[in-house]
């Protein structure tokens, strides 16, 4: 067993780090800035009618990817999203919200309503049956850290900020990182 463990360290220490999903080079996310995500595929929405990535063609989109009340990065976050979205919509950003179950009880999109409302969302949320955005956009068939991601999407339909997850509250560090990107891409000077 522990000579099975040695090659294995052997092995792994002779490959070039390009081929591990969070290398050295950058955070996990990175690699996908610069690329443009493929059409979501989600249904049931609030507070707009359905819409489609390429009918947003134009405008700069922030979709955060987010769960149910067992989720408290998703609490934290709620006033950020919603900040954004009164502070910078009438610049052109669009946030969207995509809710993706992560409870074993049977998804209700009532109870997604109520947390809609609860969180104050006046954005367009729509629920992602079966993860099937969030596994391409972001799992990809690999393990990551979060599910509750968020991707800054610039007028061309380019990712230019990936926040991989966790939160982003008014004054930490992600939080001015995000805020910062949404003005370059729609143009706010400081």
């Amino acid at each position: 067993m522990i000579g099975k463990i040695f090659i294995w360290i052997l092995v792994a220490g002779s490959l070039p780090l390009s081929i591990f999903p969070c290398h050295a080079s950058g955070a996990e996310g990175d690699e996908l800035l610069g690329t443009k995500p493929p059409e979501w595929e989600v249904s049931d929405w609030f507070n707009s009618k359905p819409l489609r990535l390429r009918d947003l063609q134009g405008r700069p989109i922030l979709v955060r990817f987010w769960t149910g009340p067992q989720c408290p990065y998703c609490q934290r976050s709620a006033p950020a999203l919603n900040e954004f979205y009164q502070k910078f919509h009438s610049r052109g950003l669009e946030v969207i919200g995509f809710y993706h179950h992560k409870s074993s009880t049977p998804l209700d999109k009532k109870q997604v309503e109520k947390l809609i409302r609860r969180y104050g969302f006046r954005f367009p949320v729509a629920v992602d049956h079966n993860w099937e955005t969030l596994r391409r956009w972001w799992l990809q068939g690999r393990p990551k850290a979060w599910t509750s991601i968020s991707f800054l999407i610039d007028q061309e339909g380019v990712i230019r900020h990936v926040h991989p997850g966790g939160e982003y509250v008014k004054g930490d560090e992600a939080y001015r990182k995000l805020k910062a990107k949404i003005e370059e891409i729609c143009g706010i000077t400081r």
